[in-house]
């Protein structure tokens, strides 16, 4: 609730670039970012164990490719200091996301965001939570 609250607050602030605090106690934060887009077939499948991640594009949409996690073969490896496990597997489906939309990914939830083309902006906000991994 309160990453939701946050969002309503301060979705139309002035963009800039870098991670804020929303709750340092929760340990939820949000990334702003200015992402180059790619193409669905560069794009890879990645989940966290330790977030919960809502994606909310800002300016211009983008395609965010999805699968199950648990469904999943070919694991690169999860890397603990950056909380990230990439995948070699094709997605299953893919989400449109526009501005004034959102998609939120559970650790379970792998993800390639970021499909479309030229730059556009977002905000990621994590939302810390306990997982095993896939």
């Amino acid at each position: 609730m309160t990453a939701i609250k946050w969002l309503e607050e301060h979705y139309a602030d002035e963009f800039v670039k870098g991670v804020k605090d929303i709750d340092s106690l929760a340990g939820i934060y949000v990334k702003s970012e200015e992402v180059a887009m790619v193409p669905r077939e560069k794009a890879s499948l990645e989940a966290h164990r330790r977030y919960i991640d809502i994606h909310v594009p800002l300016q211009g949409a983008e395609t965010i490719g999805w699968a199950d996690c648990g469904k999943l073969k070919y694991s690169r490896g999860y890397d603990d200091d950056k909380d990230i496990e990439f995948f070699g597997d094709a997605a299953m489906t893919a989400l449109h996301v526009a501005p004034g939309q959102i998609a939120v990914f559970f650790p379970d939830d792998a993800h390639a965001p970021n499909i479309g083309l030229g730059n556009h902006r977002k905000l990621c906000i994590k939302i810390p939570v306990k997982f095993s991994g896939c």
